[in-house]
């Protein structure tokens, strides 16, 4: 079994910017795993938070060479993949990815069938509108709303006045649609159940709060969830399975995402932990390419909201595949992972 890549450039559409960062630009390696002739792809993308730059990414490629070389078929190259903790997730996601990607081709059907969703279900993704003037958001989400989005997620967490006046604006322009508001950890507790309640009294619904405060403490989300009247999900505080386990009870649900995770194996381990602790999943990605998204895409039948929109932020899409541009995700029933190269 080999392993290649190679190394592009995916810029943003308009830049987006959340409570810790603006992004415009990023690159994207597309891993490419060959046995026997067949070819599995994935795509990891550079990440400062993951601390993953294209040198890092191809340098830890470099090293799954020979791991992947003494494998005699997928399955045994995945056990190896995941065995060897020392590659971070968002790197074996995308060998994870692509190993996939070959057993479906391999195979003859879709990723979804091997992960426990045998039939697949055209599903609506939210859209993200990045942190920006209440009158800004609320055209943007009209603009959305007019392409067929019914799912928003609204980016806070720099300025409790501007998040609440965006909420508000967006909520304005499109009474009907679900909103998710995600503040990327930049609330404290107190502020993250003052800002909800006026939202709410206002009269919008949220439909999710997504990771509220800065990731690791369990009993602050706890507290907050006592006195939020919307549903609690966790994102950076949950990673794995021990962290799903401990966070019972203090949220509501837990937001999936393989590059933070480390592919489709622990991203399915996850969500079997969190139906056990009486979690609901949320499914979530970073900007990447239609490659890049595609497996998560293929995971929506597990999850109760599903966030699957980096690859409709980009100015261009080097793949196809997976839809989403009006507001639904749709899968083409081919073998693997359904992607092609435009």
């Amino acid at each position: 079994m080999r392993i290649d890549w190679e190394v592009y450039g995916l810029e943003l559409e308009t830049p987006l910017r959340i409570s810790r960062s603006v992004m415009s630009r990023r690159d994207a390696v597309r891993v490419v795993v060959e046995h026997d002739g067949s070819h599995g792809h994935g795509e990891v993308v550079t990440s400062t938070y993951y601390r993953l730059d294209v040198e890092t990414i191809t340098s830890l490629l470099d090293r799954l060479r020979p791991v992947l070389g003494d494998a005699d078929s997928p399955k045994s190259a995945l056990d190896a993949l995941h065995a060897d903790a020392t590659i971070p997730e968002g790197v074996r996601g995308a060998v994870d990815a692509a190993l996939h990607d070959l057993i479906g081709l391999r195979g003859g059907v879709p990723v979804h069938a091997l992960t426990g969703v045998p039939r697949w279900r055209d599903t609506p993704t939210a859209y993200t509108i990045g942190i920006t003037a209440p009158d800004d958001a609320a055209v943007r989400a009209r603009a959305l709303a007019g392409r067929g989005f019914s799912v928003l997620k609204v980016k806070a967490g720099a300025d409790p006045e501007r998040d609440v006046a965006a909420v508000a604006a967006v909520r304005a322009a499109v009474p009907d649609a679900r909103l998710v508001l995600d503040p990327n950890g930049g609330w404290s507790p107190d502020e993250t159940v003052r800002v909800v309640d006026r939202i709410t009294a206002a009269g919008a619904v949220l439909d999710a709060v997504e990771q509220p405060i800065p990731p690791g403490d369990p009993d602050a989300l706890a507290w907050i969830r006592e006195r939020c009247p919307a549903p609690l999900v966790a994102d950076e505080d949950a990673a794995t399975v021990a962290d799903v386990r401990k966070l019972a009870g203090a949220v509501d649900g837990v937001n999936v995402k393989l590059a933070k995770c480390g592919g489709l194996r622990p991203a399915l381990e996850i969500i079997s932990a969190a139906r056990e602790a009486g979690l609901d999943v949320m499914l979530g990605c970073l900007v990447a390419s239609s490659l890049g998204i595609a497996p998560a895409v293929h995971l929506a039948g597990h999850a109760r909201w599903v966030d699957l929109d980096g690859h409709l932020l980009l100015a261009h899409d080097p793949w196809s595949g997976i839809g989403g541009e009006d507001g639904t995700l749709r899968l083409s029933g081919a073998p693997g992972l359904g992607v092609v190269r435009r």
